[in-house]
């Protein structure tokens, strides 16, 4: 109720609070909680004097954190939660993603639709709105790999590529996470209603934002630092030199995440953005084992189905494997050195599923690809 006094508020709700005050950013508020001990509530009941010794913070943050409640309803915002089956997480929460908290500027607070845990590494997936059938193909096709090999595809509900992606992740059945750059009871653009129902069934979708806050510029850069931020690698697909793509781009840059660029026609204006990067640095992808290559150094990466263990190797019986990764597995006992192709010769499969179960026992580190594109069993 708006008598309510700091005190008698709870943690979560303060948080709620602070994350939803105007003209307050996340570098401020998150100096704040470290300045102050970290529990929100001291930050709403601390005098202005001292809330003014802290870094960022001048007479007009500390009247409005003095006078919350004249810019914020905390009581509709919770019904607003209630009737919309949303919780809110904050950064202490195992629920909330674990690579954003790494990041200059996280949010103190996420509103989540859906109950997707992001236990699962996380690729974002992002480009222009104005797409061609190229790159939604590609977008849709990378998404699906990437979902069934169990990582989270990351993008922003936009039209274009990112609903390509999102659609991408939900045909091969795996889990996708849409964060928006608005409040999570605004459907943006509208004909994803559909899509984002479908998001949240198995995924989540997620906003810092307030219910009711419309979008614009600075809310669609907020976004997007998110994106980058919760990924482990950032794809873009189609981008123009000046589109939002670049903006999460150069977030993934800044965050020390790994960035993936498709190129595509020279004379097409949505892939100059992406030869733009390849050319600053960005790494050139064709494939989702382009990506699967760089990860490979990463040690302990790895999506949530890895349960195999290396004693489980070394006995020569990893668990829960599939019925055709069993079979490439076998064909590459005794110490074998083979091509796919010859993989496919011993074990009858055709080139597709060979190559998906070899990039499926190469995430789970049972087999290793050498330079020369064949492969071999890992050792145990």
């Amino acid at each position: 109720s708006s008598s309510m006094s700091s005190a008698a508020l709870t943690e979560r709700q303060a948080f709620l609070i602070l994350n939803a005050l105007p003209n307050i950013g996340p570098v401020t508020l998150n100096r704040l909680l470290t300045a102050l001990g970290g529990d929100p509530r001291t930050v709403l009941a601390t005098e202005r004097r001292r809330l003014e010794s802290v870094r960022g913070v001048g007479p007009v943050i500390a009247s409005t954190l003095a006078e919350w409640r004249a810019h914020f309803d905390l009581a509709r915002e919770e019904q607003r939660l209630a009737a919309t089956g949303a919780d809110f997480i904050v950064g202490k929460d195992p629920v909330y993603p674990k690579l954003l908290r790494e990041i200059h500027d996280p949010p103190i607070g996420l509103y989540r639709l859906g109950t997707h845990d992001f236990a699962a590494p996380g690729i974002a997936i992002v480009g222009s709105r104005r797409t061609t059938l190229y790159g939604q193909a590609t977008a849709r096709r990378f998404a699906g790999e990437l979902a069934r090999l169990g990582f989270c595809v990351v993008s922003g509900l936009a039209r274009g590529i990112d609903t390509a992606a999102h659609e991408g992740a939900l045909e091969a059945g795996g889990r996708t996470a849409a964060v928006l750059g608005c409040g999570a009871d605004i459907i943006y653009p509208p004909e994803n209603l559909g899509l984002l129902r479908r998001i949240t069934e198995g995924g989540a979708v997620l906003s810092e934002f307030p219910f009711g806050r419309r979008a614009d510029r600075q809310s669609f850069a907020m976004r997007n630092r998110i994106v980058s931020g919760m990924c482990q690698a950032t794809i873009v697909i189609e981008s123009d030199v000046d589109g939002g793509a670049m903006i999460t781009a150069r977030f993934a840059g800044e965050q020390g995440r790994m960035l993936f660029a498709v190129p595509g026609r020279i004379d097409q204006p949505t892939s100059a953005g992406c030869h733009q990067l390849i050319r600053d640095g960005a790494t050139l992808m064709t494939g989702v084992d382009d990506l699967l290559n760089e990860l490979s150094y990463l040690d302990g990466f790895r999506p949530a189905p890895v349960s195999a263990k290396p004693a489980e190797v070394a006995a020569g019986r990893p668990s829960n494997l599939k019925p055709d990764e069993e079979r490439v597995l076998a064909c590459l006992g005794g110490g074998a050195i083979l091509a796919p192709d010859a993989v496919g010769a011993q074990s009858g499969l055709g080139p597709a599923e060979v190559s998906a179960a070899l990039m499926m026992l190469e995430i789970r580190r049972l087999v290793v690809k050498r330079t020369d594109g064949r492969y071999e069993a890992a050792l145990g």
